[in-house]
């Protein structure tokens, strides 16, 4: 089977090592010459609305799939009309769009911050009369990883914030006083079966994922998974989605959904029985789901800037280090290890040892 991915990032890449033994095959989109997947099968050099290079990569291969949601809903669109593409283009557009999320949250009954569309800043001097301060404004389309956002504490913030972020239509989101940040990583078949993986710990760094540590029975799982498969059976959705939840009074509240494979589920790759890549191929690609069991305690930790040297960190019991290919430029995700043992103490004391080379 070929498969053809919109991107190719490490999320692409790691989707073609999990695919590879599958007997499938995989073709990139992408716009950078440099794209760190093409290692691992054809490059089509192309951007995303390249009407052209979409026919090329539909003509080549069996099904599409995408590894991000910078990816326009029209040009899902437009390749369905030729190949099969999961997840669809409605799910795309919701997903991308802050606004349209949100307000899909609320229609299902999921908590959510209180928000508001800003189309100018009369609307968000209105937004935050009604809000309050603290609360954070984002673009509704193409922030992440902490762009594309700003915070406002005080009214001197507020002032010229809509020029300040593009004066694009953006979202205001009041803040969320949370005890916890979680994410949950879902992977739903063509014939609506549906699974998930355990609920994921994570600790950010100036907005960016530094951490996942990936629990244990823990108290808001069902939870989770129920405000999940409302989304998965609302959008008809097929492959991963991962949802971010913020952990407030006992309970969760909406953050924001990705539908594709999520860097908090990178642990799975050996720490579960079938990785998110693997089981997004199968899900996309209408083959059985693989378990989502743990193996052992888990823990990922991402690699911003450089990759420590290789030998330090293989060097760790347990751990296992992927780099991207990708050149060495500052905050850029280049690489992560995942560790395992057999208890959380010891997970927690080879956390330690990745995270003093990481600082060193």
């Amino acid at each position: 089977m070929k498969i053809g991915v919109i991107g190719g990032g490490q999320l692409g890449r790691m989707m073609a090592l999990a695919g590879t033994p599958l007997g499938m095959h995989f073709s990139f989109l992408d716009p950078a010459a440099d794209a760190c997947a093409q290692a691992l099968g054809e490059h089509i050099l192309g951007d995303y609305d390249d009407q052209e290079q979409l026919r090329r990569l539909a003509d080549q291969v069996d099904l599409v799939t995408f590894e991000f949601e910078s990816v326009p809903a029209e040009t899902v669109a437009f390749l369905s009309q030729f190949v099969p593409v999961y997840p669809s283009a409605e799910s795309l557009r919701i997903a991308r769009d802050r606004w349209f999320e949100k307000s899909m949250f609320k229609d299902l009954g999921i908590p959510t911050p209180a928000f508001a569309d800003i189309q100018s800043q009369a609307d968000l001097d209105a937004a935050v009369a009604s809000i309050g301060l603290p609360a954070v404004m984002k673009t509704r389309t193409l922030g992440y990883d902490g762009k594309g956002q700003k915070v406002l504490r005080k009214a001197e913030d507020v002032v010229g914030a809509f020029a300040e972020l593009g004066s694009v239509p953006c979202i205001l989101e009041g803040f969320v006083p949370f005890t916890g940040e979680v994410s949950l990583v879902a992977v739903r078949a063509r014939d609506g079966e549906t699974r998930f993986y355990p609920l994921v710990h994570n600790r950010h760094d100036s907005g960016v994922l530094a951490l996942s540590i990936a629990s244990t029975a823990h108290p808001l799982q069902a939870l989770a998974e129920d405000y999940v498969g409302r989304v998965l059976k609302q959008l008809d959705y097929v492959g991963v989605l991962a949802f971010e939840f913020f952990e407030v009074d006992g309970g969760l509240k909406a953050n924001e959904i990705a539908p594709r494979v999520h860097n908090s589920g990178h642990w799975t790759i050996e720490g579960a029985e079938c990785s998110q890549f693997e089981n997004h191929l199968r899900a996309v690609a209408g083959l059985p789901l693989g378990s989502t069991a743990k193996v052992g305690e888990s823990a990922m930790l991402n690699f911003l800037g450089s990759v420590p040297e290789v030998s330090k960190v293989v060097a760790i019991e347990d751990c296992h280090l992927h780099h991207y290919g990708k050149a060495f430029k500052a905050g850029r995700k280049v690489g992560h290890a995942t560790l395992r043992s057999k208890d959380m103490a010891s997970l927690k004391a080879r956390i330690a040892e990745v995270e003093a080379l990481i600082q060193g």
